[in-house]
């Protein structure tokens, strides 16, 4: 798993955790935040970077 999934994992959790003493608008800003930070960096990267990169995660998984 990489890092950017753990933290992403880990905000979630945290913002689970919140509902149960924060109003209810900041878990679910936590949550959104989690979820929107990294859907937004792939997005900002270019058609080449996102090829190269489905490439790595590709090679990654038949494990070469």
């Amino acid at each position: 798993m990489t890092p950017h999934a753990k933290w992403a994992i880990a905000g979630i959790i945290i913002g689970l955790i919140l509902f149960a003493v924060a109003p209810w608008y900041v878990p679910l800003a936590i949550i959104l935040l989690a979820i929107a930070i990294p859907t937004g960096a792939y997005l900002m990267l270019d058609e080449s970077q996102r090829r190269r990169l489905r490439e790595t995660r590709r090679r990654r998984q038949l494990g070469n």
